[in-house]
């Protein structure tokens, strides 16, 4: 089944960093690892596979035949470990074009992917999986056509390599930046690049200045950044709403609440990233647009206004 022709939405299945991490303190943002969807035209669009892409899979099984294409930021663990519990990869007819760089040590994303599910580390291999498995290699800076939709990627600044994605459909942007570490001199060029007046930057805040810059227990070199960084990305790059995204596994919902509050009084157009989020980009019908910048979660009865 493919997704309507005309819009532009992102949908986000698993919004935590580094480990999953449910429990009664994380139920309002949730504890899935990384994983966005977006709908964009009559594509979808798959961004990481953590804990999220299981959720993401059961949802898409009420969908098939299913279709996506699946960009990989890194194959860190928490980026890769729901793959083997996507569902709709064992099911004959749905077809996945799955992307990523190759590793500095040479493994491909295919390999990756493939180690995982070997034993000891899990019991069912790769080769089970029954849909069609198309994998690509991509280059660092390669722009990759998808119909009418353009995918560009950038180096980020993460311990074994990530990339950053940016997203283009008819003059709308969306830049996915996440396990990236900030410069303390200057902002990152290949992050500007990405955000430049995009719409929507979803971008990786793990930590708070407060926890990077600790004498006692400093996060650098851990390859993420702070939502204060966050702020000035999209200031300088001028982008109209910003998501504060891959969240901290200690942090909890009234940790990230204050955060958010925080964020909002620097940059107002900005939201919090947390499963069942949709952003609604723009929505094109019988030819009229609407661009009303309204999010809502899966819920149809819940919207919350920009």
């Amino acid at each position: 089944m493919s997704v309507k022709q005309n819009q532009f939405t992102i949908h986000f299945w698993g919004v935590r960093g580094s480990i999953a991490s449910p429990g009664s303190e994380t139920v309002r943002y949730g504890g899935n690892t990384p994983c966005i969807e977006m709908r964009v035209g009559e594509h979808r669009l798959i961004f990481d596979g953590g804990t999220g892409l299981r959720v993401l899979g059961q949802y898409l099984l009420s969908q098939m035949p299913v279709e996506a294409h699946m960009f990989f930021t890194h194959s860190h663990w928490d980026h890769i470990q729901g793959f083997p519990f996507f569902t709709p990869a064992f099911v004959k007819n749905n077809r996945f074009y799955i992307y990523g760089a190759v590793a500095p040590n040479g493994a491909t994303i295919q390999q990756r992917l493939n180690d995982q599910m070997l034993h000891p580390n899990f019991p069912v291999p790769l080769q089970i999986m029954g849909s069609q498995l198309k994998f690509l290699d991509i280059e660092i800076g390669q722009k990759i056509q998808i119909g009418d939709v353009l995918v560009e990627n950038a180096l980020l600044n993460h311990p074994g390599e990530a990339l950053g994605y940016r997203v283009n459909w008819k003059g709308y942007t969306v830049a996915y930046i996440t396990d990236t570490e900030h410069f303390p001199d200057r902002l990152d060029e290949n992050v500007l690049f990405l955000s430049r007046k995009a719409d929507v930057l979803i971008y990786d805040a793990t930590y708070t200045d407060e926890e990077y810059y600790s004498e006692k227990s400093s996060k650098i070199g851990w390859g993420h950044s702070t939502w204060q960084e966050a702020v000035k990305v999209a200031t300088a790059a001028e982008v109209k709403k910003l998501v504060i995204f891959h969240h901290d596994p200690l942090h909890n919902d009234a940790f990230l609440d204050n955060v958010g509050e925080q964020v909002a009084q620097k940059f107002p157009n900005s939201l919090m990233a947390r499963e069942g989020l949709s952003i609604q980009l723009v929505s094109l019908s019988n030819g009229t647009e609407n661009n009303s910048g309204v999010e809502k979660t899966n819920s149809s009865s819940a919207k919350i206004s920009a």
